[in-house]
Parts: C-alpha cells; structure tokens; sequence
C-alpha cells in the first residue's frame, strides 16, 4: 500500500496532525486527526471495526476534488 501525502493542517502546532493521505491501491483517502471525545462518541453509532476522529474544515483544500484535481496530479 502506498500512501501519498496530499497536505497536512498548517496550523498544527507540531506540524505533524492532522494529515491527509490518498491510499494509491485502493483510491480511499487516510485521514490523521484528532480524537473524538468519549462525550461525542457517545452521540455517534460507531461500529468495532471503525474509528472516528475530528478534523477542521481548513484541511478540504487538500482534496483533489476540491482543487480540481483527480488526485493522480492531474487535471480532472
């Protein structure tokens, strides 16, 4: 699995969170977030396999289908 970093959140402290990444195989995009708090948690209905996390909206710029983009680099 490659994953290609597309951009991560340049308000980050550390520089390191949240990021998003497109999974080359599959085409899925790979989200790194924040921890969504047992106190939302409690609001969502989340299956054991699957996890949920927060994300600001200043991070969609990074999408290829918001910029235009098909996410392989290239004009869609």
């Amino acid at each position: 699995m490659a994953l290609v970093k597309l951009g991560q959140d340049p308000e980050s402290d550390d520089g390191r969170s949240p990021t998003v990444h497109l999974d080359e195989e599959t085409g899925n995009y790979v989200l790194q977030g924040w921890r969504v708090s047992p106190e939302k948690r409690k609001q969502m209905d989340i299956p054991e396999h699957e996890t949920a996390i927060e994300f600001p909206r200043r991070m969609m710029q990074f999408f290829p289908e918001v910029i235009g983009r098909d996410g392989s680099g290239t004009n869609a």
